[in-house]
């Protein structure tokens, strides 16, 4: 039993002594007071977007329900002027993200973009941001990063949008917690050591 406690607590040690480079990620709660102008639509909605700059992907997964009107169109829109207000243009796939419900009132959505493809932008956000993807993709994690994005879901009833939310860091563990169980996996190892003397 303490042999395997000992090497538990080893294998914690190592994971957590190289760490491994994972995707951001953001999320976003949206809701029709959160648009420009602010509505009244008693829709609700939540996006969880992941960044992948070693693999430059960004997966973006969304559930919505309680739309005035139906599905129209859903983006992320970058970047704004201050971070957390104001509206700016389409930088993602037009009109639409590829696959997202149309002409319903609830749903889900789940795709991951590439984003070395030109397909994953507005052709206009190519061309104000360097004209190349890779200059493209560099502002909208920026933009995203800076908390100057947010997705929206237009709709027959909203078309300016009924639904948004900026996106903004979701809750890492803190430095504290890392250090304590990479600690935790130092002392697994003295203890494992101290045991096979």
């Amino acid at each position: 039993m303490k042999v395997i406690i000992g090497t538990f607590l080893l294998l914690g040690g190592l994971a957590f002594a190289a760490p491994t480079i994972q995707a951001q990620e953001y999320t976003a709660i949206l809701s029709g007071p959160n648009e420009s102008p602010a509505n009244a639509s008693p829709a609700t909605g939540f996006a969880d977007v992941f960044l992948d700059p070693i693999g430059q992907t960004m997966r973006v997964q969304v559930t919505f329900s309680g739309l005035v009107g139906t599905v129209t169109a859903a983006h992320i829109h970058a970047a704004t002027t201050v971070a957390g207000a104001g509206t700016a243009g389409v930088a993602t796939t037009t009109p639409t993200f590829t696959g997202f419900p149309s002409s319903v009132t609830s749903g889900t959505y789940d795709h991951t973009f590439d984003m070395t493809l030109s397909s994953s932008y507005n052709p206009s956000y190519i061309t104000a941001n360097g004209n190349t993807t890779a200059s493209a993709e560099t502002a909208l994690f920026s933009a995203i990063g800076a908390g100057k994005s947010y997705l929206n879901i237009h709709s027959t009833s909203f078309t300016g949008g009924e639904i948004r939310g900026f996106l903004t860091a979701a809750n890492t563990p803190e430095p504290g917690t890392l250090g304590l169980l990479s600690g935790l996996g130092v002392c697994g190892l003295s203890l494992l050591k101290r045991r096979r003397r």
